[in-house]
């Protein structure tokens, strides 16, 4: 195979329309647009969403809800997920991004959920608790410390 030799595959590419270049081609004369009136113009044509003078459905419809731009958005992490974790490790929010167990889109920080059992002792550090999350950890005979 030579670089001389490349070509598209067979029906992904097509000739441009050559538009006005007689009647035998079927778009000489009007191009395809019609006689007269807004879509045969230049620059013809209504801008999205524009339902020809009648009150626009997006109008219509009534608003709801609201966006909270104080809203703390928190990576989760469940009891189940630090089982994979050695007796006497400590876990740190660094640790699971290193770990890619939780990402760094969440900005507010890392909190602990009760979804599972833990059997380890471990020192885990977040952000926030559940309290039964909380109390899972300390009966397992590790820590949880809270990140100010």
């Amino acid at each position: 195979m030579r670089i001389h030799t490349l070509t598209p595959s067979a029906g992904s590419t097509t000739k441009p329309k050559r538009l006005g270049r007689g009647i035998g081609s079927g778009l000489g004369k009007t191009s395809g647009k019609g006689h007269k009136g807004q879509w045969a113009r230049s620059g013809g044509g209504v801008r999205p969403g524009f339902e020809g003078g009648t009150m626009p459905l997006i109008r219509r419809l009534p608003k709801r809800g609201f966006y909270n731009k104080f809203e703390k958005t928190y990576a989760i992490i469940n009891l189940n997920e630090l089982e994979k974790f050695d007796n006497g490790t400590t876990v740190t929010p660094e640790l699971l991004l290193e770990m890619g167990i939780v990402n760094n889109k969440n900005n507010a920080g890392l909190k602990v959920l009760a979804v599972g059992k833990l059997t380890k002792s471990l020192t885990v550090y977040a952000h926030k608790f559940s309290e039964t999350a909380k109390a899972a950890i300390l009966s397992a005979g590790g820590k949880a410390e809270v990140i100010e």
